[in-house]
């Protein structure tokens, strides 16, 4: 830390991120939700996303202890970066935000895996967010070259969570629960860690496990609406009928259950427990904010502009999972570029602070494990940037929220958290 009298909030700031990431750790939230083996039958492990990896250290480690560890086995793919050692689940790394041929290979697996369950066997899907880059297997058509470069155009557009998602289901073999249908008719279990807006089963890892609520016009529409020209193979995919995904009565899913085991409403209030237990009036807007991230940053900081003026104690958090319209060249993701448009806002009143950062403990970047989180802000935030001959509003204008905050030392740096619950901030006002 550069700034010695920022000391005190930042412990506060990086107590309360830590708690809510820790809340959604697999070690605390999975154990209890396990299964037992089945009778004459065995465990068979799938699963995808930041936080499978530990998902699968945690089942290992409570089948271990019960002396079943021999009934179970499987593969679970995970973001470079992000594996665990294990002694019984194998471990495969790929591409996250953009696929990569590890996520081909992961995802036809896992099919392959099962397809393979018999009539005694539970199927076990550990998801977590950031199965939808991970597991990536195109529908016939479809080459991994156009999926990946429609994975870039739709992350660059601003295009929310959930619309990129409806998108990609339609063009995947395991999304959109066509996981299910090839475990079908041998029983599926799927617990999941949410990180999306609203919990819906069907959006966590573009619900490879369960009904579908879009359609391929659905998807259509995304790319029409955020003005993306899909490749000759890409739009003749998106109006073939045997693209559509799984819907709700259809009778492969028939054998399948779902589970939430971790999810950001949660880890929002474990950290709201300790900002209480501080003295502030938390202010909590939901877990589900969606939205241009420096617009909701200025958005935030009229509210604690306000809670300022009226001199109360305030923390306002907030969760979801904010966009970045990328325009620029610079380097960042989402959380940081609130952070930067926050600290605009605010323009330097004392007595407000502010946090930032993803709860997988990545925020964009150049997509790998040392990317930072997120960052963090404070009433000396602008000055200090000055003397360093930092223009604030030039780095935004060029989404360098990472180039911004690296010379300040105050982006968050803390690797793969093993989880993922997806973001979470908050604005301390203390007057």
């Amino acid at each position: 830390m550069k700034d010695g009298t920022n000391g005190g909030v930042r412990e506060i700031l990086s107590t309360l991120f830590e708690t809510a990431y820790r809340t959604a750790h697999p070690a605390v939230a999975l154990p209890s939700h396990l299964p037992k083996v089945p009778a004459g039958g065995r465990i068979i492990v799938i699963g995808a996303g930041k936080g499978s990896a530990a998902m699968a250290v945690a089942a290992e480690e409570h089948y271990i202890a019960t002396s079943e560890a021999d009934k179970i086995s499987g593969l679970i793919s995970t973001r470079h970066g992000f594996g665990l050692p294990t002694k019984i689940i194998e471990i495969l790394e790929a591409g996250h935000p953009v696929p990569d041929a590890n996520s081909i290979v992961g995802a036809e697996r896992a099919i392959a895996l099962a397809k393979s369950a018999g009539p005694n066997d539970l199927v076990l899907c550990l998801l977590s967010g950031g199965a939808s880059a991970i597991w990536a297997a195109p529908v016939p058509g479809v080459s991994f070259e156009a999926k990946q470069a429609l994975t870039k155009q739709l992350l660059k557009s601003g295009a929310p969570i959930s619309e990129m998602n409806c998108v990609r289901k339609h063009l995947s073999e395991v999304k959109g629960g066509k996981l299910a249908a090839a475990v079908y008719p041998a029983r599926l279990l799927t617990l999941a860690i949410s990180d999306v807006p609203g919990d819906n089963p069907d959006e966590i890892g573009s619900g490879p496990t369960v009904a579908d609520r879009s359609t391929l016009a659905d998807a259509r529409a995304v790319l029409a609406k955020w003005n993306i020209t899909p490749s000759p193979e890409i739009a003749a995919a998106l109006n073939d009928p045997k693209n559509e995904t799984l819907k709700a009565g259809d009778p492969r899913l028939a054998n399948s259950t779902y589970e939430i085991v971790a999810a950001p409403r949660a880890s929002i209030e474990a950290a709201a427990v300790i900002a209480r237990d501080l003295g502030y009036r938390v202010i909590t807007l939901g877990d589900d904010l969606e939205g241009e991230a420096r617009q909701v940053a200025r958005t935030h900081a009229q509210m604690a502009l306000e809670a300022k003026s009226k001199g109360e104690k305030v923390a306002i958090m907030s969760g979801g999972e904010l966009t970045v319209t990328v325009r620029g060249n610079g380097s960042g993701g989402p959380n940081q570029e609130y952070a930067l448009g926050l600290a605009i806002a605010l323009n330097g009143v004392s007595g407000i602070s502010g946090l930032a950062g993803d709860t997988d403990g990545i925020d964009g970047g150049g997509g790998h494990a040392g990317d930072p989180a997120g960052a963090i802000v404070f009433s000396d935030t602008l000055t200090r940037a000055a003397a360093q001959n930092l223009n604030a509003a030039k780095f935004l204008e060029n989404n360098d929220s990472t180039g911004f905050f690296r010379p300040l030392g105050d982006l968050i740096l803390c690797g793969p958290t093993q989880t993922n619950v997806n973001d979470f901030r908050v604005v301390l006002v203390d007057p």
